[in-house]
């Protein structure tokens, strides 16, 4: 039984990373509607030009800590899935804005949501609410210890999710993706992640940053997988209440992950440099998401290898020199003078 056929949804977040993916998949479930927020500070509008081609789905272009905007779009929602966040290194230069979106805005749209007789609340947050992994593979129970305000913050948002739950009926699960990566993953300002940046760099032909020993490893999931994970959730009445992984169940270091790179842009020319460590950079994540596959039979399918083939050859293939995707790219994007935001 598909659960989300027929529901009217709402996005927060819709234009960005993953949440352009969920939107995706949501259209391909059979929803009735797909209102997106999102005020494109750092989504983008093209990440929706499919989607908005299908007459389902709204594009609302606000800040969703705008009252006035939930007071109109919540009304008649069935599901609402919460992806609206400032990322780990904007965390580093503007702690408080961080707190506002990922902890007092999850807050907000909570008791709008309950007030407004909303079915389904799914709150995604993130893997960095552990910190580094104590033991691993980590499971739910991990204990959480970030190590950025944007993990703690992620983590206050959570509490607020579970205790709707608990206080209120509310029913609401909490997703914990691990490193999503993929089509459409950013690679400039304070939002670029380290695979699209590598892929960049190399394409520019310069060689890949690795900051630190670049023995830090990552659970890599791609991004389709992610959202087919949250999906699998959504559908299921026995996730409700549950804080629940989403990984692929394996992690590589940077250093692989740069050589990877390498291999696939056929570049055994370039050697990695190795800068300072990064601020609040986490040791260790891997996923263990056998709960999400016990009470959905979700597995992830995209291998770490295909992937990146995937995504090197949509930026090779973008027909936007190398050189001018490079220029948006901040080698040190956790400092507030290295920030291009708009």
């Amino acid at each position: 039984m598909n659960r989300l056929d027929g529901a009217r949804v709402l996005v927060t977040g819709g234009a960005g990373f993953i949440g352009s993916h969920l939107v995706d998949a949501l259209l391909r479930s059979g929803v009735a509607a797909v209102t997106v927020i999102d005020d494109l500070a750092t989504g983008h509008r093209e990440n929706l030009d499919g989607a908005l081609t299908d007459a389902r789905v709204r594009l609302i272009e606000a800040d969703a800590r705008d009252v006035d905007v939930l007071d109109d779009s919540m009304p008649g929602t069935d599901v609402v899935f919460h992806l609206a966040c400032l990322g780990v290194r904007h965390s580093l230069h503007d702690p408080r804005e961080n707190h506002e979106v990922n902890a007092t805005l999850t807050l907000e749209l909570l008791e709008h949501a309950r007030r407004s007789g909303v079915g389904r609340f799914v709150h995604i947050s993130s893997s960095e609410v552990y910190g580094t992994a104590l033991y691993a593979p980590m499971d739910e129970r991990h204990p959480t210890f970030p190590e950025t305000v944007y993990g703690g913050a992620k983590l206050a948002g959570e509490a607020y999710a579970r205790a709707a739950f608990r206080t209120h009926g509310f029913p609401v699960t909490v997703v914990r993706p691990f490193n999503a990566y993929g089509p459409r993953s950013h690679f400039e300002g304070d939002s670029g992640e380290v695979l699209p940046r590598t892929i960049v760099r190399v394409l520019a032909g310069e060689t890949p940053l690795v900051y630190g020993d670049g023995e830090q490893s990552r659970d890599f999931t791609h991004v389709t997988d992610t959202a087919r994970g949250i999906l699998a959730i959504t559908e299921s009445d026995a996730t409700i209440g549950r804080t629940i992984n989403v990984g692929s169940g394996s992690d590589v270091t940077i250093n692989d992950l740069a050589a990877i790179v390498l291999a696939v842009a056929g570049r055994h020319d370039l050697e990695p440099v190795h800068l300072e460590p990064r601020p609040g950079d986490v040791r260790r994540l891997l996923a263990d998401s056998s709960l999400l596959h016990s009470l959905t039979g979700f597995t992830p399918t995209v291998s770490l290898q295909d992937g990146v083939a995937e995504l090197y050859g949509l930026l090779r293939d973008s027909g936007t020199d190398p050189a001018a995707l490079l220029e948006q790219v901040e080698d040190r994007n956790w400092l507030l003078q290295a920030v291009r935001r708009g």
